[in-house]
């Protein structure tokens, strides 16, 4: 179960829901852990400190993933702080619901600069380090209104569905130097985001799922987990729904 062992993950998002679980999954085979996050101070320290409770260093680090210097400024604290980064997970994300017709120009822009700016930035300055050690993995969040969209969130969907792209095409560009890109696509999970939809909203997707109940944090940290090891490690440029079959 330590498979990670002497290898240092940067997870985005990291202080609650899917981020910490992944964060906790990968302390929990060894890896030592960055975590980013923009607000809640007080949820990332508690992410760090169950890090650190799995018998691994942990760091929690503010940045804003849509400016670049701050991103390059993360990667840069992380290596110093561990001496490597190995594995990069982009979790971060934003959403700004709303009818196509009726959504802002600052709203959808949000969503973008958040979710789908941010994956590449941080892939951007991770993926130095990774090249320069000839070894590393990168896991996108994506998700299953990326590959079907929604009605209401044509901005969440665009980022989400861009992120795959971006997944596929680093994959291409990183793999001769030992460097898998990989992306998850969560479906309807309990988290803080989907406990605030309304209960008739709630009640019409679990009857979209095969499996009949929604997935946990948990269920996605493992599949990411899985993406990171080296059971995977033949593995890039793939989407790996988390949806209990809803794909």
């Amino acid at each position: 179960m330590n498979e990670l062992t002497g290898k240092t993950a940067l997870v985005t998002g990291g202080s609650r829901g899917i981020g910490r679980a992944i964060c906790l999954e990968l302390a929990a085979r060894g890896a030592n852990v960055a975590l980013c996050y923009a607000g809640g101070e007080a949820a990332a320290a508690e992410t760090a400190r169950l890090c650190e409770e799995r018998g691994v260093k942990a760091l929690a680090i503010r940045c804003d993933v849509s400016d670049g210097a701050q991103v390059k400024a993360m990667v840069d604290e992380t290596v110093r702080a561990f001496g490597s980064l190995d594995i990069l997970v982009n979790n971060a994300g934003i959403t700004r619901d709303g009818l196509a017709v009726m959504m802002s120009e600052e709203n959808f822009d949000a969503v973008i600069a958040t979710n789908l700016r941010g994956a590449f930035l941080c892939m951007k300055a991770a993926a130095r380090p990774m090249m320069k050690k000839r070894w590393g993995r990168m896991v996108n969040l994506s998700s299953v209104v990326g590959l079907h969209g929604n009605a209401g969130q044509v901005n969440y969907a665009a980022s989400k569905a861009g992120v795959i792209g971006m997944t596929k095409s680093m994959a291409k560009e990183l793999a001769a130097r030992n460097v898998t890109v990989n992306a998850v696509a969560p479906g309807f999970i309990d988290t803080d985001m989907t406990a605030v939809l309304p209960e008739a909203a709630k009640a019409a997707l679990l009857g979209s799922i095969p499996l009949g109940r929604m997935g946990k944090p948990e269920d996605v940290a493992r599949a990411v987990a899985f993406l990171c090891s080296d059971d995977a490690a033949y593995i890039t440029g793939q989407v790996l729904s988390v949806d209990g079959g809803m794909n």
